[in-house]
């Protein structure tokens, strides 16, 4: 029977998918309000109608994954963004920027709802010694790598402000994902990673009646909500929490990345025989502390605030380092392998609900006071402690922690 291979090509796709991803992160907004002339709120209301009728897909994804497998999701999926945005280059109106944005809102949604299923395929099938978390770190420190690149090359290129170079960009994220797509179709296989005994209930029924399974989902909507803060909320922080410099968000968002790219890896390997669930405790523990060191900060005093807010970064890079892979191969070993794709594609909701609700969360807790969105977000992590220990007793022990390798 037919086994994986291409791990390693795998990896670099990802990455070099992430990069088109961060070249155009950046111009989210603006591009369409510099190449055409639809007004800024109208280029919010198309792009918000682009990504919201994709909420129904990662279910459907989940169904086609597990019948026929993944990793041609991840592949149509990557060509979908890449039509998506040659299209960008030539729009025009309002029509243009609601369909380009739809299919590169719909390529991003097959995406993410089908490339764990793959990840997790592919170790199934593979002889390599390396755990499910291992390659999961890999994929996140390879998606970070590459959106930090993507956007530091953007960030250099539009200076000039000419539309030829915001077309380029698009052309050139267009061509990142046409690249990925080649390079998996071409060298990595999956093995028979979806081929699996079928389940008694058929469609989602198995899903809806596990409980420790969406007992999860439902924890986990808090780690992503947590993880996304960083990005969504740091830049006001230090605008206004406590009136320091614009170029400090560069700084340290940077910083992350990096550490996040270089340290996925070597840091879950460290994880290696600690119970899954117990490294996501640990996680919570630390955003609760990046939190606290959130809330205390105050404008006008430079020389204790600028320490706390780097150290309180700190925590949260190795909340996220850990979080990030193993809440994955959580989902993953406690997920049936006949509904596997159902289940991570499910999985995915948690921070599809998030993306959504991170926004208004910080923004309206940020206006009773600067502390309040930090007290909220760590009380829920405090509490998410206590779910994931009472979560712990009910979820498969294999998913727990990997069982040890019998003696040869």
């Amino acid at each position: 029977m037919r086994g994986s291979r291409g791990g390693a090509v795998l990896i670099g796709a990802l990455a070099v998918d992430s990069l088109g991803n961060g070249l155009f992160l950046p111009l989210s907004l603006v591009y369409f309000v510099e190449l055409t002339d639809v007004p800024l709120a109208l280029v919010g209301v198309l792009l918000t109608i682009a990504n919201a009728v994709t909420l129904p897909i990662p279910i459907w994804v989940g169904t086609l994954a597990d019948r026929f497998g993944a990793l041609p999701l991840v592949v149509g999926a990557q060509l979908l963004q890449a039509v998506g945005f040659l299209m960008y280059a030539w729009v025009s109106g309002p029509v243009g920027i609601l369909v380009s944005s739809a299919l590169v809102a719909i390529g991003v949604r097959f995406f993410w709802s089908a490339v764990f299923t793959a990840i997790a395929d592919f170790v199934d099938g593979s002889t390599s010694t390396l755990s499910r978390d291992t390659w999961y770190a890999f994929a996140n420190g390879a998606r970070t790598a590459g959106l930090a690149a993507g956007g530091l090359v953007t960030g250099i290129v539009v200076t000039d402000g000419r539309e030829a170079t915001y077309r380029a960009v698009a052309c050139a994220a267009a061509a990142c994902f046409t690249a990925a797509a080649v390079l998996i179709t071409a060298f990595v296989r999956t093995g028979p990673g979806h081929a699996h005994e079928p389940l008694e209930h058929s469609g989602y029924a198995t899903l809806l009646r596990d409980r420790p399974f969406l007992g999860l989902i439902a924890l986990n909507s808090v780690y992503a909500l947590s993880s996304m803060m960083l990005g969504v909320a740091l830049p006001t922080v230090i605008l206004i929490g406590i009136q320091g410099p614009a170029w400090l968000t560069s700084a340290l968002l940077a910083g992350n990345a990096v550490l996040i790219a270089v340290l996925s890896a070597p840091v879950v390997a460290r994880l290696t025989g600690f119970r899954r669930t117990r490294s996501i405790v640990t996680a919570a523990v630390l955003w609760a502390a990046w939190c606290v060191s959130l809330a205390v900060l105050v404008p006008g005093q430079p020389e204790w605030v600028l320490p706390v807010l780097i150290g309180g970064t700190l925590l949260f890079t190795v909340a996220e380092l850990v979080h990030a892979p193993v809440s994955m191969s959580l989902a993953a070993a406690a997920a049936p392998p006949a509904a596997r794709g159902r289940y991570l594609a499910t999985f995915q909701y948690s921070f599809t609900i998030s993306s959504i609700i991170a926004p208004a969360f910080f923004a309206t807790l940020f206006e009773l006071a600067t502390a309040a969105p930090w007290i909220a977000l760590g009380l829920l992590n405090i509490a998410s402690i206590g779910g994931m220990l009472l979560l712990e007793r009910r979820l498969p022990a294999a998913a727990i922690k990997d069982p040890a390798p019998s003696p040869s």
